[in-house]
């Protein structure tokens, strides 16, 4: 536990925010944190004016760390495997209606006379590598822009993951069947301005250039906006609002007609996404596992074959 109290600090920088996220009290982490550095005789972490930050040695620390939770996680990956009495399988992935059509297929083909113990969380992509990193989830599916495709595959490599591309795709307009551009088969972007454009508000990219390259400047940019953080109720949103729209990647048939919705091709710069597998150097995917992979690229398959325009 040790070891996940120190990644937890250098994650938030901060030793009470860490604290609350391992659900303990903040003088027991430092106290903690305290015994094994008098231990090692060496300080793992120092306060800054940017928070908590690990000291050259602590850095050192914090890469052993993890490769020794990378090999405990290993050890019960093998004890689950030779006794498979609970399904389990952990995930984190991006806002992608085809992933969750690919997980509800898969749901309903687990074997419900035994335990189910399923974690699929949507997120950002930092935070899905991150989840990998600190040995919560076992895999993930991040998404960006392949004009960063550089920062992601470095970062990768910097967090010793591994990638298989799922899915190279281009956003689609998503939007009511009364929207003033639903009987467009092509919608201009500069006409999409005027329009309130729905936003995920959990997808930043630190480290990244904050402005939206969609967007290049003030005079494009949408003015109306609504954040959203959770997914259940976008599309409740959009056909509720013919005056809204959203950026989607492509999405399953029966979802668009649920919601009376239609979904439209959009030609702009940077409009090339992708979507990564991602998991541990040396990772053996379960048979679980491997099955909701196969379900992803089925869905994924079955949405890329249909046009837009």
């Amino acid at each position: 536990m040790l070891f996940k109290y120190a990644i937890e600090i250098e994650k938030t920088r901060s030793i009470s925010k860490a604290a609350e996220n391992l659900y303990m009290a903040q003088p027991n982490l430092s106290k903690a944190i305290k015994e094994v550095e008098d231990s090692l005789g060496f300080t793992i972490f120092e306060r800054t004016s940017k928070g908590v930050v690990p000291t050259r040695k602590g850095l050192t620390f914090l890469a052993y760390s993890r490769k020794i939770l990378e090999e405990l996680a290993g050890i019960s990956r093998l004890s689950d495997s030779e006794y498979p009495v609970t399904q389990s399988i952990s995930m984190s992935i991006p806002r992608g209606s085809y992933i969750a059509a690919a997980f509800i297929k898969f749901a309903g083909e687990l074997n419900f006379d035994k335990e189910i113990n399923a974690n699929l969380q949507e997120t950002n992509s930092i935070q899905a590598i991150e989840n990998i990193v600190d040995g919560r989830f076992n895999l993930g599916i991040i998404r960006y822009q392949a004009v960063y495709e550089n920062y992601f595959l470095d970062y990768l490599a910097d967090k010793n993951l591994c990638y298989d591309q799922i899915w190279e795709f281009e956003y689609l307009a998503l939007m009511s069947e009364k929207h003033a551009l639903a009987r467009s088969p092509e919608v201009k972007f500069e006409e999409l301005k005027s329009y309130i454009e729905v936003i995920h508000g959990d997808t930043s990219v630190p480290y990244l250039n904050q402005t939206d390259s969609r967007w290049q400047n003030d005079d494009t940019t949408p003015k109306k906006r609504i954040y959203l953080y959770e997914r259940c109720n976008q599309f409740d949103i959009l056909s509720s609002l013919p005056t809204a729209f959203m950026w989607v990647s492509p999405i399953p048939e029966r979802f668009i007609k649920r919601y009376d919705l239609v979904q439209r091709k959009c030609v702009f710069e940077n409009n090339k996404h992708k979507d990564l597998l991602i998991y541990p150097q040396g990772y053996t995917f379960t048979p679980l596992e491997k099955l909701l992979i196969d379900r992803i690229f089925e869905s994924k398959n079955e949405v890329s074959l249909k046009k837009y325009n």
